[in-house]
């Protein structure tokens, strides 16, 4: 009778060695769930466009004729709460314009961001040719 509960007793779990397991389960699983929690929040920081005036400036380098004067815009559905302002200036006669652009969001009275660039454009209608005066 003895032999046969010694034999039953080393089958089976002693309840320190079931807690051991169910601890290391559970940090496996905390360690996993902080991990799809950190790659859901990269993943969610990836879709969100940082708006900046480089957008703008890339989209005047699109077209190469520039207009002295004031342009106001948005960027559409990409950032729909951000507005941008240039301000465009002849800063020479041979084609040479000055770029100001502000980026504003909806809500803020300060601009987000601002740049200033130098652009030449010598098919602009505002320039008379290669090194031709204009007249102000």
């Amino acid at each position: 009778m003895r032999l046969r509960l010694a034999r039953n007793r080393r089958r089976a779990f002693s309840l320190l060695e079931v807690m051991i397991a169910c601890g290391i389960f559970f940090m496996a699983i905390f360690a996993i769930l902080a991990m799809v929690s950190s790659v859901l929040r990269n993943a969610r920081a990836l879709r969100r466009v940082d708006v900046d005036a480089g957008m703008v400036a890339a989209q005047l380098y699109k077209t190469n004729k520039l207009y002295e004067g004031f342009e106001s815009g948005d960027f559409g559905n990409l950032a729909p709460d951000y507005s941008y302002d240039t301000e465009i200036i002849q800063a020479a006669t041979n084609g040479l314009f000055q770029v100001n652009i502000t980026v504003h969001r909806r809500g803020l009275a300060n601009p987000v961001d601002q740049m200033s660039i130098f652009v030449y454009a010598p098919d602009s209608p505002q320039n008379g040719g290669f090194g031709a005066p204009t007249f102000r």
